[in-house]
């Protein structure tokens, strides 16, 4: 994704002059983001975007002021992140990769891979989740099975998906099995992949429970 191609997606929205002025003064004064980055649903629409797919209108408007910022990024990104509601964090989390901001954001990707939101939970394993170490990682992805997210939500899976993961979510597959629950399709096609049949090998982490090291 890239900023040209979320400003083109929003030629249409309902008050493209807002959007002109926000994106000017947020360029000009990072300190006028807030009250910007607050209203940008109310002034831009909060329906989907027809291209890129996935994306809201509001969500759009946030990143391309984030990416308008000049400086002060990494503590922007944080206070707008620990301030917003959960439209506004996803957007945060999505803006991260676009934003030079190194591995600063990587407690936030913790922070909404603790929370039992779908939408930040998906956000959070996009492509800045590179910076994630491979124990939160992993556990995220299991968050995601977990929580019925699907997997082509989590960016680089196949490259970062190793044994390790693959006896975690057969694991959980015996516990399902168990159960009487099925795993999801894109988790049992990950185990085929893998290797490692969905077979009981042991318990798995409960997801939300990231230990210290890992959170």
């Amino acid at each position: 994704m890239t900023p040209d191609r979320l400003r083109a997606a929003l030629d249409g929205v309902p008050d493209q002059e807002w959007l002109d002025t926000a994106l000017r003064r947020v360029a000009a004064d990072p300190g006028e983001i807030p009250r910007f980055f607050a209203a940008a649903g109310r002034r831009c629409g909060r329906g989907p975007l027809p291209d890129p797919p996935g994306w809201t209108a509001d969500e759009a408007a946030r990143v391309l002021l984030l990416t308008a910022l000049r400086a002060e990024h990494a503590a922007t990104v944080t206070a707008l992140y620990s301030a917003g509601d959960a439209a506004e964090k996803r957007a945060v989390l999505r803006a991260l990769p676009l934003l030079p901001v190194g591995p600063a954001g990587v407690p936030l990707l913790l922070d909404a891979l603790r929370t039992n939101d779908t939408r930040l939970v998906a956000a959070a394993l996009g492509p800045y989740a590179q910076h994630l170490d491979q124990a939160a990682w992993r556990q995220g992805v299991l968050k995601c099975v977990f929580m019925g997210v699907p997997l082509a939500a989590v960016a680089d899976l196949d490259e970062r998906a190793d044994g390790e993961l693959a006896v975690m979510l057969a694991g959980l597959a015996a516990e399902r099995a168990a159960a009487g629950r099925a795993m999801p399709a894109d988790a049992t096609a990950l185990l085929d992949r893998l290797g490692v049949p969905a077979a009981p090998t042991g318990r798995a982490t409960a997801p939300d429970q990231l230990s210290p090291r890992e959170a």
